[in-house]
């Protein structure tokens, strides 16, 4: 995740936390009215119109951060997230992550939206840097890397739409993540809310091998 993606959330975790205090007793009310956790960050998403990682943030609130200092500390750091920041998580809710969903690629089914990737960019999509070859012939080397376990390649979705790829590549011990957004979908924090989907879809096909995203963006 890029430092203005790291900033961006962190202002609208930020926000969600001021907002839930001055509608403190709402905000207690949808909670108290809740059957669990799930429904609770739901309902307080949808009280404070923030997102689901704002609202997350405020169901895990300390008492002590309720205090007059712990507020004026979280409205200064807003105020200069502000100032640094030209966007927020509203202007830019794919980044949240939380409609955005990843499934494995299929050759056959998304050889469409590859091509399109090779043609914008030229090169392989095994990560290598090389030329690009036959669409067809690099989704069968894919396959093959995927059923050797040494790949996953995802497709990013949004409902039926398919937003991006998601490349993980077994190199010297790493996995080598890269993401790419479809240029119908850019400018939307797509490629932040694939990266956060693509950690924990990663951990699990490669248990313990560390992650190295080589291009967020491309």
């Amino acid at each position: 995740m890029t430092d203005l993606d790291l900033a961006t959330t962190r202002r609208d975790i930020t926000d969600a936390l001021l907002t839930a205090f001055e509608r403190r007793h709402e905000v207690l009310d949808a909670i108290v009215d809740s059957e669990n956790h799930d429904d609770a960050v739901k309902a307080v998403a949808e009280l404070l119109g923030k997102s689901t990682l704002g609202a997350e943030a405020v169901l895990g609130m300390q008492l002590d951060q309720l205090t007059k200092d712990e507020r004026r500390k979280n409205q200064a750091e807003l105020d200069d997230l502000n100032n640094a920041l030209t966007f927020t998580l509203a202007e830019r809710p794919a980044s949240s992550g939380d409609t955005l969903d990843l499934r494995p690629f299929a050759g056959d089914e998304d050889a469409e939206l590859f091509t399109v990737r090779t043609e914008e960019l030229k090169v392989a999509g095994d990560g290598s840097g090389t030329p690009a070859g036959n669409v067809a012939d690099e989704i069968a080397k894919a396959t093959e890397r995927v059923d050797n376990e040494d790949a996953v390649w995802l497709v990013a979705l949004e409902g039926d739409d398919k937003v991006g790829l998601v490349f993980g590549e077994l190199v010297n011990g790493e996995v080598d993540v890269r993401i790419w957004v479809h240029p119908d979908h850019r400018k939307k924090g797509y490629g932040t809310a694939a990266l956060r989907k693509s950690r924990s879809e990663m951990a699990a096909y490669f248990p313990g091998v560390p992650m190295v995203v080589r291009a967020p963006s491309a």
